[in-house]
This record gives C-alpha cells, structure tokens and sequence, in this order.
C-alpha cells in the first residue's frame, strides 16, 4: 500500500479552529493606505561626496612628500593619510547631508530632520532688505526660530521668513533662497 492509497482512505476529519486574525468589526476605521509619493518641488543636498576626493589628494601629497625627501615609496603613510582624511570627510558630509538638506513636497517642507506641514504656514515674508549681520535694522522674522535641529541659519544659506499657525514666526533657509522663496509661495497661496 502506498503513502497516497493511506491518505486517500482516511476518513474525512474536521480540522481543529485555528486561533486566525480576527475579522475587522464594521464600525472600526480601515488603516489609512499610503498615497502616492508627492513629488519633489524643491530639492537640495547638504553636501556633496565629491569632498572625499581631498582624502586621495592628501594619500598622494603623501607619496610627493616621500619621493621629495629621497625615501622612495611606503604605503603606510600614504594609506593612513588617505583613511584618516576620507573617514573625518565621510563624518561630516554624512552630517552636512543629514541636518542642512532641504526637500519640498506639495504636502510638506523638510529642513534637515525637521518636517513641516505645508497646511501650517499661512504667509512667505517678503526678502528683507538688510542682512543680520550688516548691523541696519532687521525684519522680525530674521531672529525667529530656523527649522531644523541647527541654532542658526546654516553657512552659504539664507534664510526665509515664514508666518505659521498659532502666530509662530520660523526661518527657512536654503542656499537657492530665491527658488524656495517662489515655490513656497506658489504652494501657500494655491
């Protein structure tokens, strides 16, 4: 007898209940279903990795270094010149990346790690006229709070005055403050 003629001749069992996912009530609210991505009206990164080449011009500044004072080629210096300047460089445009970058999307604004609704700012200030540091008087907004996890507006940035709900004041920032500027106020007033 083979295996096939045994399991053909057992009776049929009903199957023991097994504990399964329990069905969803009528009145409980389906989970929200993720909506297509928005698509990126704005975009800038905090750094480029382009800056890791200065770990392989400090490897072969090395190399010129040992030819110049006769001792021929020894990888050693080289090499841990060329670690030690990529892996400090790797640190900081990871971090650069990280907390100065800056993405808009028709739903919300990210300025580093911080994430802005879109619904909640009701008004761009127009550019202001003079910088902080010129010592001229200043707008208002220009000491508001700057978005992200940084004290101030970031080197090379300039930073962009926004009117939010429950009268907050806050600073965008970027470093093509013009076209943020425009697509901020094209998303704000539509």
């Amino acid at each position: 007898m083979s295996i096939m003629d045994a399991s053909e001749s057992l009776p049929d069992s009903p199957e023991p209940a097994s504990p399964g996912p329990a069905s969803p009530e009528p009145d409980s609210p389906e989970p929200a279903s993720p909506g297509p991505e928005s698509p990126v009206l704005f975009y800038e990164n905090g750094a480029s990795w382009h800056w890791l080449w200065l770990g392989v011009a400090g490897g072969l500044a090395m190399v010129f270094v040992q030819y110049g004072a006769g001792l021929g080629f020894r990888a050693t210096v080289p090499l841990f010149f060329f670690v030690m300047m990529c892996s400090v460089l790797a640190l900081q445009v990871r971090a650069a990346r990280l907390h100065t970058s800056v993405e808009l999307t028709a739903q919300t604004l990210r300025q580093g790690t911080e994430t802005l609704p879109i619904g909640q700012i009701l008004l761009v200030y127009p550019e202001a006229e003079h910088s902080v540091k010129s010592g001229e008087p200043i707008e208002p907004w220009q000491e508001a709070r700057t978005l992200g996890e940084l004290n101030g507006v970031p080197k090379g940035r300039t930073g962009i005055g926004l009117k939010l709900a429950n009268d907050r004041t806050a600073q965008a920032w970027a470093r093509d403050d013009e076209a943020l500027r425009a697509a901020l106020t094209k998303l704000v007033e539509s």
